[in-house]
């Protein structure tokens, strides 16, 4: 057990007991929002894993075990999208990862995470009040885009894509596997220009690797919790994660900001 701790501390990012149980916490917890129970889940991973980790290194840690949750949503939910969404968000995201490869080193990520906070406020405030319409392909543009520049700036697109995807009432099945592939492409997309900007070494790979076997069971077990969700269940269950997740945005931005 000594010579594995040491060895974790050597070459890992894992150096100690209360950033190995923080770090397989967070992978937990991604899991079950990648499985698809929304991304309440992925704040909670991302609260714990802040507390370890700076957050350069720990968003640098993530993307390699986002891609192969990715990669296991894929495959747990192949079969189930919705062609429209996807062909109306996914280029404008490619163009909205561009502008964020393009101005990061200039683009405060603590205004990002604000805005997109009170984005995702308002649009639950909306849905309260019933004022939601049915969103148009234009409007799918737009929050592709915008879905595509925080995921790459501030790991924040949940909301965005969710602000489009979840008025048009798609089944929960079709919603999720919908969003698997569409951030699965955006995670695949991001590699490049993340490893441009120096963001990998060997010990955050390495780290990677020893945590994507808890983050493939933690994919499957929330797969599998969405697969018995009726509809009524979902939906107001999504809109809670939104909620949180726009208070934490708020919040995190808010904090940035004033700190700053």
């Amino acid at each position: 057990m000594n010579a594995l701790a040491e060895a974790l501390a050597a070459r890992t990012l894992l150096g100690d007991p209360a950033t190995l149980a923080a770090a397989l916490v967070a992978v937990v917890f991604f899991g079950l929002s990648k499985g698809g129970l929304g991304g309440g889940f992925a704040l909670i991973g991302v609260a714990v894993l802040a507390m370890v980790l700076p957050p350069v290194q720990a968003a640098a840690l993530l993307l390699p075990v986002l891609l192969m949750m990715d990669a296991v949503g894929l495959w747990t939910w192949r079969g189930w999208y919705d062609r429209a969404v996807l062909s109306a968000m996914l280029p404008a995201a490619l163009l909205g990862i561009g502008i964020g490869a393009l101005t990061a080193a200039v683009t405060p990520e603590a205004a990002v995470r604000l805005i997109v906070g009170l984005v995702a406020l308002g649009f639950v405030a909306r849905v309260l009040l019933r004022r939601v319409a049915r969103p148009g392909r234009k409007a799918g543009w737009f929050w592709g885009a915008v879905a595509g520049f925080t995921s790459f700036v501030a790991h924040a697109g949940g909301p965005p894509f969710q602000v489009y995807a979840l008025p048009l009432k798609l089944d929960p099945k079709v919603l999720t596997g919908t969003s698997v592939i569409f951030f699965a492409v955006v995670n695949t997309v991001k590699v490049a220009p993340y490893a441009a900007l120096g963001f990998f070494d060997a010990r955050t790979l390495l780290t990677a690797g020893v945590l994507l076997p808890v983050a493939v069971v933690a994919v499957l077990a929330g797969a599998a919790v969405v697969k018995r969700m009726r509809a009524e269940v979902f939906y107001p269950f999504m809109y809670a994660t939104v909620a949180l997740v726009g208070l934490r945005l708020v919040w995190d931005g808010a904090k940035g900001l004033i700190g700053g």
